[in-house]
């Protein structure tokens, strides 16, 4: 068990991109794993292990790559539980929860009010909450034939989307790439078909750092005018890889397992930023409380000019229940989540192309975490 297990991570750093659907591990060893990417896993020892059976969950395609990795680490050191993570979006993930169908959800977008009033009916005697636990940046992946080095803006990308800049050799684009050579090639740009909080994250940063040629509001649903749809950030992110002439945006994980290159973008800084792990968490660092209460949601800067600062970001939540979780799941709920939000689960996620949460947030979470009844 221990070869398959150790073969099993290793694959997730090679063709995370490839994965989707439903992961169920379960404890098949207590010997020491590796994270993928050469990520530090933690040790079996550092894992409290609590509860039996079956954990179900379901939610953020975004935080998938990094699921799969705590899933596999923990199942490693408890035996006998079970979890099963479904990537299915964040909409779908949250309307799972919210039927009492999954123990806790995964969501880039913070719980809206309505959300939360609803959840009042699950959570007996409490409410759901937002949990931060993985951020990170959300990278514009590109397939233009000969152009490995492409800057571009906010207004830019939202005609982009928006179907209101269909050549990729088109004079905005040349003039933020007066080097480049821009083919005349029609812009193949590929959006979520579900509701995703990668796709309110992004549009967020639209409306936000381009008003004036953004007039959709932001949505978990896509607004755009045009385009091409797939599901999950999977999808998308296929599309890119194979089709030329395409863009679309995901998480850097999958940026990084398709080897798909990444729009670098002039924020109004000196420098063009890229995609990357630090410059995210750079931005993360701007982020402002925005819950109440045990609800540690965050509201995140998307037009920061900061030098190195990378503004397309999102941080995913894990939502569940303050109070009146289900008692044949809270103790191993608490324990996974404590896991992932430890020092041991957060430094896993760098060598993923995702940022760890920073130390004052992730010590906020985890004593939340405790005090889920």
């Amino acid at each position: 068990m221990k070869l398959q297990r150790k073969n099993r991570v290793r694959a997730l750093a090679v063709g995370a991109l490839a994965v989707s659907g439903a992961l169920a591990l379960t404890a098949c060893g207590s010997d020491n794993t590796s994270g993928a990417g050469g990520g530090a896993a933690a040790k079996p020892s550092n894992i409290k292990c609590e509860g039996k059976g079956k954990l179900l969950a379901s939610g953020s395609s975004a935080q998938k790559n990094a699921m799969d990795v705590w899933v596999q680490n923990y199942a490693g050191a408890c035996k006998g539980t079970e979890i099963n993570y479904q990537p299915t979006g964040s909409g779908a993930g949250v309307t799972t929860f919210l039927q009492g169908q999954t123990a806790f959800a995964g969501s880039d977008s913070p719980l809206k009010p309505d959300e939360i009033a609803k959840s009042k009916q699950v959570c007996k005697g409490g409410q759901a909450i937002d949990l931060p636990m993985v951020g990170g940046p959300v990278a514009i992946g590109y397939n233009v034939p000969g152009v490995d080095n492409l800057v571009l803006d906010a207004p830019t990308l939202a005609k982009i989307f928006d179907s209101k800049i269909t050549k990729w050799n088109d004079t905005a684009i040349k003039k933020l790439n007066p080097d480049a050579k821009l083919p005349d090639l029609k812009i193949q740009a590929f959006h979520r078909s579900d509701d995703s909080g990668t796709t309110d994250n992004f549009t967020k940063y639209l409306k936000g750092a381009a008003p004036g040629d953004w007039k959709h509001e932001p949505a978990k649903k896509w607004e755009g005018t045009g385009g091409q749809a797939a599901s999950g950030s999977a999808g998308v992110s296929s599309q890119v890889k194979q089709t030329s002439g395409a863009i679309s945006y995901f998480e850097l994980s999958y940026a990084t397992a398709g080897k798909i290159p990444t729009v670098k973008l002039n924020t109004g800084a000196k420098t063009p930023v890229d995609a990357t792990v630090d410059n995210a968490s750079k931005a993360i660092s701007e982020a402002t409380p925005a819950g109440k209460g045990n609800d540690l949601a965050l509201k995140l800067n998307y037009t920061t000019k900061a030098e190195g600062a990378y503004p397309i970001t999102l941080v995913t939540n894990e939502i569940a229940c303050d109070k009146g979780n289900k008692p044949e799941t809270l103790a191993a709920t608490k324990s996974f989540l404590t896991y992932v939000s430890s020092k041991d689960g957060q430094s896993a996620l760098k060598q993923l192309g995702y940022a760890p949460l920073p130390t004052e947030i992730a010590d906020k979470v985890r004593k939340t975490v405790a005090t889920l009844s």
